[in-house]
């Protein structure tokens, strides 16, 4: 008797997660697994087992039965993408696909599973590559990041409560909690200070960024439970240190929803083609801030665009990062040096635009424009960056950046960085790919003095 097919359903599995409210931690104590099995099992790398087949039916009956309905359409769409890798030789054709997923869906799983656990080993090589070539361990500003890339960038709960409290005043909120706010005549000093019910705000801050600082306080006050039932469930690594940016970056998470509310901006940046500055000026926030909440927009049922968005210093060290799409970025140190970013953080208040290809052979259309922070004081220098944000290709006609592209010309090779990066033509190239061998010929000079081979 053959052994029935499993079934992968990761997407389903973490939109189930968010439209309840839960993370990781707590989801997983319902199914009775592991955190990093929820994790695998998000990822589409572990089917769902009987064991989580039946927590899933004692605890959400009409998910499963979803999942269980849309179990063909499910695997025909993973079969598709796993052989749909560049890595792997052309893809048979779609009817021959169909067969294969519909007839022998036992065989079909075990492929699509093997594709998974390739593509594990691919990012397991790459934390421990950029690790040993200057990443170190995992420190808690880094463990925080990967929480809230492991939770899609998106907290339901904190979302939903910012949208209903959005309708009031900022500071008239505040002051319901009996918080007074002032500015600071300091010309050097901390941007916010919050002591004895004042909020002291630095002077020297834009409107934008003052009304932020304002968002954060009250989010930190008015969701102070959530925000705590959410750190202790979380499964983190990095001791107080790593528990206490994760209040900071919850807070901050419903500053920007409390500031940007959900459906208002999802229905204005699709009216406004997701035009950065008609945002900024319609919600009153800044360039970055519009940015990253495009990039949180993933409620389920009433999802925006998946973006990728980063912040790059003068450096090339990548600040902040997340993405809904396939794009990577460079856990550790600096970025592919072909990716547009690099050029804006050299030309301040100017957007420029690209077409890319990752090796994986996807398309993106993305934006960039370096930013100034003033100082307030010519004494201070002035902090300089670049933000920038970017959409699978499919996507472009709901870009407003992507008009000036054009996107009939080659598409720019980027990479995630040069040591994880497997082409071998770059000009560009600063180290060889770490998988890689290379050839030196003393008697053949390129643009680098070795061959990848």
């Amino acid at each position: 008797m053959p052994r029935p097919a499993r079934l992968f359903a990761g997407d389903q599995l973490r939109a189930l997660r968010a439209s309840v409210g839960l993370n990781q931690a707590a989801m997983a104590a319902r199914l009775g697994v592991s955190v990093s099995y929820l994790s695998q099992l998000e990822g589409g790398v572990r089917p769902l087992t009987p064991s989580v087949t039946a927590a899933l039916r004692r605890h959400h009956p009409a998910a499963l039965t979803d999942i269980e309905d849309a179990a063909p359409a499910l695997r025909l769409a993973a079969l598709t993408d796993a052989l749909a890798d560049p890595l792997l030789p052309p893809s048979p054709a779609a009817d021959a696909i169909a067969r294969l997923a519909s007839e022998r869906p036992e065989i079909a799983d075990r492929f699509i599973a093997l594709h998974a656990a390739m593509r594990a080993a691919e990012e397991r090589l790459q934390m421990v590559e950029e690790q040993a070539t200057g990443g170190g361990g995992r420190r808690p500003w880094e463990a925080v990041r990967d929480w809230f890339h492991d939770a899609g960038n998106y907290i339901d709960i904190l979302d939903r409560a910012a949208e209903r409290l959005a309708a009031d005043p900022l500071e008239t909120t505040l002051a319901s909690h009996g918080i007074k706010v002032r500015l600071s005549d300091q010309t050097i000093g901390p941007l916010a200070t919050f002591d004895h019910d004042i909020l002291t705000l630095d002077a020297t801050m834009p409107p934008e960024s003052r009304r932020f600082q304002i968002a954060h306080r009250l989010a930190a006050i008015a969701f102070a439970r959530e925000i705590e039932d959410i750190v202790g469930q979380a499964d983190i690594d990095g001791g107080p240190a790593a528990q206490n940016l994760l209040r900071i970056g919850l807070a901050n998470y419903a500053a920007g929803a409390l500031t940007m509310p959900y459906a208002a901006f999802r229905a204005a940046a699709r009216e406004t083609r997701h035009d950065i500055d008609r945002l900024c000026r319609r919600f009153g926030v800044s360039f970055e801030q519009a940015c990253h909440r495009l990039s949180t927009l993933q409620r389920p049922g009433a999802e925006g665009i998946p973006f990728y968005f980063c912040r790059v210093d003068m450096a090339g060290n990548i600040t902040k990062r997340h993405s809904a799409t396939r794009f990577q970025f460079a856990r550790f140190g600096g970025a592919c040096p072909l990716w547009i970013v690099h050029e804006a953080v050299a030309i301040p208040d100017r957007i420029v635009v690209q077409h890319a290809e990752t090796p994986d052979g996807v398309r993106y259309v993305s934006m960039a424009k370096g930013l100034v922070k003033p100082s307030g004081s010519f004494t201070r220098t002035p902090r300089r960056y670049a933000v920038t944000l970017g959409c699978e290709a499919e996507h472009a006609a709901d870009f407003v950046y992507a008009d000036a592209l054009d996107r009939r010309a080659p598409a720019t090779p980027i990479g995630i960085s040069c040591r994880l990066c497997p082409r071998d033509d770059c000009d560009q190239r600063a180290f060889p790919p770490a998988d890689r061998s290379i050839a030196v010929d003393p008697d053949v000079r390129g643009t680098v003095p070795y061959r990848v081979v």
